[in-house]
């Protein structure tokens, strides 16, 4: 079966990275060791992700007119995304502030730019004619990306909504989303507290976040789990409702992204007609090779190198 469409409609950020041995405690100085510019943005990550693993995507957002946004426009378009619809505007384009330890976990800082400009207007129902797939997170303004859901939804696509940045969302949003993707914390606050079970919990533990998530119209969830893995949770499948994703064991050189190239592998096998637990699985090892590397984008893996793994 051929592969349908998949629409990423967000975000592109310019990452400014340092690395350092640890995370600096509020209102202390440390000294790093290593500093880069390099293509980010949640949407656009997610777009080079999906595109990488064989996508047909096509991304809509906004970048300034600056080195910035030429350099995230010649990544993605490099990648194989579509860019036709990517907006230049006055607004400088957005930035992301990264720290990266030792570990490679990382803290982030983000600052809209152009990607603040991005409005319900943008979110032409033309340009989700024929997609199957459409992709979205929280780093441009809420409407738009409400209207980009309901454009998704009226063209019969799946909507894949990455609840993060955290931001409480309307009813509506989530009713319009087919497949919600969160981080364990993200879904905690979605819940209004609702204590998530521990990564090594009984498979059983999960049930009452099915429940929970089920009476928010929403249905299928995907809730990672870091170096733990994730757990796909189905209301529709009766007879499992849950089923754990084991990780894929790695040495992390740097995390960030990662989160976005699981998205972006879920988006790419979605559209191409995987069941949920098929794309968790391939996502899994997509996240993890993007892991291996420094930056994003740069660091996310092909089909070719995800199937390797999973042979």
């Amino acid at each position: 079966m051929k592969a349908s469409r998949i629409v990423v409609a967000g975000s592109l950020n310019a990452d400014l990275t340092i690395y350092t041995e640890r995370l600096p405690s509020p209102g202390e100085t440390l000294h790093g060791h290593g500093f880069a510019i390099n293509p980010g943005g949640k949407s656009a990550n997610q777009a080079v992700s999906a595109a990488r693993l064989g996508g047909n995507v096509t991304l809509l957002g906004a970048v300034g007119s600056d080195s910035n946004g030429e350099m995230l426009l010649a990544s993605t378009a490099g990648a194989g995304v579509d860019v036709s619809h990517v907006r230049r505007v006055s607004e400088p384009t957005g930035v992301a502030i990264i720290s990266v330890d030792a570990r490679g976990e990382n803290s982030i800082i983000i600052s809209a730019g152009a990607n603040g400009t991005l409005s319900p207007a943008d979110m032409n129902p033309e340009l989700f004619n024929g997609a199957g797939v459409v992709c979205l997170c929280l780093e441009v303004p809420l409407e738009t990306v409400q209207a980009a859901a309901q454009a998704g939804h009226d063209a019969g696509a799946s909507v894949l909504l990455n609840l993060s940045p955290y931001a409480a969302i309307t009813t509506e949003l989530a009713q319009l989303s087919d497949v919600l993707l969160v981080n364990s914390h993200e879904a905690s606050q979605f819940l209004d507290g609702f204590i998530m079970p521990a990564p090594d919990a009984p498979v059983a533990a999960w049930l009452g976040a099915v429940e929970k998530f089920a009476g928010r119209g929403l249905h299928q969830v995907l809730v990672t789990l870091g170096a733990a893995g994730s757990m796909v949770l189905d209301a529709h499948n009766i007879d499992n409702p849950v089923v754990r994703i084991a990780p894929t064991a790695v040495d992390a050189v740097d995390t960030t992204g990662a989160g976005d190239a699981f998205t972006g592998a879920v988006a790419a096998r979605l559209a191409a007609g995987s069941t949920l637990v098929e794309a968790a699985r391939y996502a899994s090892v997509a996240a993890a090779l993007a892991a291996t590397k420094k930056g994003t984008q740069t660091a996310y893996p092909s089909g070719t190198e995800v199937d390797a793994i999973l042979q």
